[in-house]
């Protein structure tokens, strides 16, 4: 779950669902829109986890936000159902393929094929973010728990690193980080008491660096505010 907090299931977790969905003739239904594309070492989260869902919905890495697109993945199983049942596989809607954002989606898959983005993210910098997080991040007095998979990545904002009691009320403290961080020329989402980072696929180790360290400077100059209130 991304938008949600990062919130990075168990590796036994989906391939159980799956198991479960397929017992009861349950169609599994994978929102990928953030996961997809690369972000998780994979081309989608789904083969991550070992798994083959029914549908996968994406958008946003699939043009890299320079158009907007959506699209819906469907797999063998329903195409060939609609197929039998209706004749033909009939979709679309008046801006279905359109063809400027389709061309946009075609450039952008190559570039992330031709310069090799996915497996960098698997082999290299999503190891390094999960490293530099826990090395240089998770110490901090604020902190609660950093957590990351491949190029997502979480800080749990706390008043009481021991107990992992939160700041009162709920969030305020995360909103706190989050102006420093932006004053420093780190963009930072803050959700709830979290920090939650999907830093795009073109960050290399060097580019890691420099954002744990504005990140550390931003929580610094939170801490002094939170505990000078």
């Amino acid at each position: 779950m991304g938008a949600g907090g990062v919130k990075i299931p168990p590796m036994s977790y989906w391939p159980e669902v799956q198991r479960i969905c397929r017992k009861h003739d349950v169609l599994l239904m994978l929102d990928e829109v953030i996961t997809g594309y690369g972000r998780t070492g994979e081309w989608f989260a789904a083969q991550s986890f070992g798994i083959e869902p029914d549908t996968i919905t994406t958008a946003k890495a699939l043009t890299s936000g320079y158009q907007p697109l959506s699209a819906l993945l469907v797999g063998d199983r329903i195409a060939a159902t609609l197929v039998e049942k209706g004749g033909e596989f009939a979709h679309g809607y008046t801006y279905a393929g359109h063809p400027v954002a389709c061309a946009v989606a075609l450039a952008n898959l190559d570039i992330i094929e031709k310069e090799g983005l996915v497996e960098r993210v698997k082999t290299d910098t999503g190891p390094y973010f999960a490293k530099a997080l826990q090395e240089r991040i998770a110490g901090h007095a604020l902190v609660g728990e950093v957590r990351s998979f491949g190029l997502m990545g979480a800080i749990e904002i706390v008043k009481d690193k021991a107990t992992k009691e939160r700041f009162a009320p709920a969030g305020s403290a995360a909103v706190v980080v989050r102006d420093h961080a932006i004053a420093n020329g780190m963009m930072l989402r803050a959700t709830g008491d979290t920090m939650i980072l999907s830093p795009p696929l073109i960050w290399t180790r060097s580019t890691i660096d420099m954002a744990c360290e504005r990140i550390g400077k931003a929580l610094n100059l939170a801490a002094k505010d939170l505990h000078k209130a």
